[in-house]
């Protein structure tokens, strides 16, 4: 069944690389949207970009640490009032910035996954919970391709908490099976962005060709997505499959 236009998305980690990316594509859509971030003079300068450009939208920014469950909470509810509701909340906040297991990093590592596994559950407690009130909404988990095995280096910790996320939206998926609420697990490859350096592999793409795959992705709100689909599906496939000695050469 089709879906209904989802007219009010909020976009966290809207102040750089993917996030700021589908602020542009949804704004170019018409969209009303609500941008959080931690650093709020980029979200400012992004909104007066977007609001000179397609006067006909609603642009709201707030500042928003997602490693702050208490703001996040009171975050989220604010922008959707500000908007009359929310319609789709894409949880795409996070950081990336591991290194190998025990040489002596390991705040690195726990700050990683803090943020990705408890900044993310953060966001979709605070946007089901707008949804169940509102009787309907689109929730995107932004994951990875490298949650689909166990990842060597500075991919361990990313990929391990990346992996949680697609188990925590697979849960709510079950949850809210059958009712209005959708939940889409978005995975995407290699996109050069300043998240993914040290995880660039041979298949890379520029931002604007991941953005364009991954906005698309989103509108189609699959149960789950590879972006782009060409070729991480078959990859992702792969990867699933290969014996762990190839699998760490390859990734």
């Amino acid at each position: 069944m089709p879906h209904p236009l989802r007219q009010r998305i909020l976009i966290s980690g809207a102040s750089s690389g993917l996030g700021e990316g589908m602020a542009r594509r949804f704004a170019a859509m018409g969209r009303d949207l609500a941008l959080v971030a931690r650093r709020s003079d980029r979200l400012e300068a992004l909104q007066r970009e977007l609001l000179a450009a397609h006067p006909g939208i609603r642009v709201e920014v707030a500042a928003m640490d997602v490693d702050d469950a208490d703001s996040v909470a009171t975050v989220v509810p604010a922008l959707a009032e500000r908007l009359g509701g929310l319609d789709r909340v894409i949880a795409n906040a996070g950081i990336g910035n591991g290194v190998p297991i025990g040489t002596g990093a390991a705040a690195t590592n726990r700050a990683v996954l803090a943020t990705n596994v408890l900044g993310t559950h953060a966001q979709c407690e605070a946007a089901v919970e707008l949804f169940r009130a509102q009787g309907s909404g689109h929730l995107v988990v932004v994951s990875s391709v490298a949650s689909v095995r166990g990842m060597r280096g500075t991919r361990t910790a990313y990929g391990a908490s990346k992996a949680a996320l697609n188990s925590l939206a697979e849960g709510i998926r079950s949850e809210v099976h059958g009712t209005p609420i959708a939940v889409s697990t978005i995975l995407p490859g290699y996109i050069a962005t300043d998240i993914n350096v040290g995880r660039r592999g041979p298949f890379t793409v520029d931002v604007d060709t991941g953005v364009d795959a991954l906005t698309a992705a989103v509108e189609r709100e699959p149960v789950r997505a590879y972006v782009p689909e060409w070729p991480w599906r078959p990859i992702a496939g792969l990867l699933r499959v290969l014996p762990l000695p190839v699998v760490r050469r390859v990734t």
